[in-house]
């Protein structure tokens, strides 16, 4: 408690409204995503009348509560990872505001659009292309004035064939996953279209409640976590006393941390011989920073950095066996320095750009000890999440639910292919949550839905898939250009009022 107190004090009453306003806005956009994504979880058994739909979204939410309790936080990280590293790292500035509130407000727009126009839009696909709008604005307002030093490409390439990829799974596996059934499962009654009056076979309906569960809590370890990652970036940002370190690391996690430190320090001296140490003194973090910006090559100066920002932090660690001991005014800044160090770190292994296999084997073992004594989302966070994500589905759950169930297919969906699609997606969004990647629920249930309507013979409405593939392909576009656009607009907007 003593820790908000200081930091409390350390802000002023215009950086307290800013935060309050940046936090609403994270849980707006996780509100907006329970139109889209969480709907799409409770669509097959409201459908098929398995549950009412009052209880079936209560259902719902409570195991996406519990997703995102128990999620570990990667996914969130990892959209975090995208985001420009001198706009994370100096989260609290004016650049860093308006870089919250651009991508999110972009976001929040597109999705109201697409929730009004019934179409299940990805709220995954909506938040990355607003990142990747605001670092392409933010490259081109910068010195280099280069568009492509705006995002970590590597990692968008990583993200984007996670979300590419995953609709055509959906599609494909969803498809013979009702043929196997088909041929398994011979009761004509699964196959038939939901009566409007009664309620399906008791075994039916636990199939159906069972994808419903696993859908549900999938999504909410998967999707709840981009509203997680952008609310810790806001906290530490602002608070930095408080939430820039995780304050039970253990023991063995600090004395990893400082092996690692040590090793980077040891690596950088013998290969920083050359550099000009006048540049390298005057700003470390930049020279590291214009390396992460684009592909750029390994220099003496960039090792000469490194080192020394490794050695600052190594001083701050110090001895001590607790990060609460810390000195509270030290803790943003050294938050900072080795998010500097693991963004290089795992740049430097994975571009193959150290001499070795066990330099490499050493970077990847810095970044993790760092993220092991950075990363986390405190439980309030997790509950703030789940509950804008549940409050969402209640309002709007009816427009995606209609689409789900009648407008996919020429024929109305039947208890089968609603459980075959939910069953493939929850597999699905699990694997994804498991290696770290956002996926669209949205967009994996959906393909699902339409596979088995081609693997049942009954057809398509074209008219919806194409307004379904129209809003997937242009919604990458149309959120950067809304990010980059909001981004130079905020960024005027909050300098002229003074904030820095």
């Amino acid at each position: 408690m003593h820790l908000l107190i200081a930091d409390f004090a350390s802000v002023g009453l215009g950086t307290w409204a800013l935060l309050g306003l940046a936090l609403l806005l994270a849980l707006a956009f996780e509100f907006a995503n329970g139109f889209h994504d969480t709907a799409n979880a409770v669509a097959t058994v409201i459908y098929t009348h398995t549950l009412p739909a009052v209880p079936a979204v209560i259902w719902s939410g409570f195991f996406n509560f519990l997703g995102v309790l128990t999620s570990t936080g990667a996914v969130a990280f990892s959209i975090v990872n995208l985001l420009p590293v001198e706009l994370v790292i100096h989260i609290g500035s004016a650049a860093g505001f308006a870089m919250v509130f651009s991508l999110l407000v972009s976001a929040i727009l597109w999705n109201l659009g697409t929730w009004y126009l019934g179409l299940p839009a990805s709220s995954s696909h909506t938040l990355i292309g607003s990142i990747i709008g605001v670092g392409i604005a933010n490259a081109l307002m910068s010195d280099s004035h280069y568009w492509g030093d705006g995002v970590n490409w590597s990692k968008a390439k990583e993200v984007g064939m996670a979300l590419l990829i995953s609709p055509v799974i959906g599609f494909c596996m969803a498809a013979l996953l009702l043929i196997v059934m088909k041929i398994l499962i011979k009761n004509p009654k699964l196959y038939s279209t939901p009566d409007g009056h009664h309620p399906p076979p008791g075994w039916i309906r636990a199939l159906l409640m069972f994808t419903c569960t696993g859908v549900s809590f999938a999504h909410g370890s998967n999707d709840g976590q981009k509203g997680m990652g952008l609310i810790m970036l806001i906290l530490v940002g602002i608070l930095p006393t408080t939430y820039a370190l995780k304050s039970e690391s253990s023991s063995a996690e600090i004395a990893s941390l400082r092996s690692g430190l040590a090793a980077s320090i040891s690596y950088s001296s013998a290969h920083a011989t050359g550099a000009n140490t006048s540049t390298v003194n005057s700003d470390p973090g930049k020279v590291i920073t214009s390396f992460l910006r684009g592909h750029h090559s390994t220099t003496p100066d960039l090792f000469a950095a490194i080192g020394a920002i490794a050695k600052k932090s190594e001083t701050t660690l110090g001895s001590f066996e607790s990060l609460n001991k810390i000195p509270e005014d030290k803790r943003g800044g050294f938050r900072s320095d080795l998010y500097l160090l693991s963004s290089v770190s795992s740049k430097l292994a994975k571009n193959h750009q150290l001499d070795s296999p066990a330099a490499e084997k050493e970077a990847k073992k810095l970044t993790s000890c760092i993220n092991g004594v950075t990363n986390f989302i405190p439980i309030w966070v997790k509950v703030a999440v789940a509950l804008a994500l549940g409050c969402g589905t209640m309002v709007g759950w009816k427009r995606i639910v209609v689409t789900v169930g009648e407008k996919i297919g020429k024929t109305h969906m039947t208890y089968g292919q609603g459980a075959a699609a939910e069953l493939v997606a929850m597999i699905t969004i699990s694997l994804a949550d498991i290696l770290g990647l956002p996926v669209s629920t949205t967009h994996v249930l959906s393909s699902g839905v339409a596979g088995t309507m081609a693997a049942n013979g009954s057809g398509l409405q074209m008219a919806t898939v194409r307004n379904i593939l129209m809003a997937w392909v242009l919604t990458l576009p149309v959120c950067v250009f809304l990010g980059a656009g909001l981004f130079a607009l905020a960024l005027n907007l909050i300098a002229k009022l003074g904030f820095q």
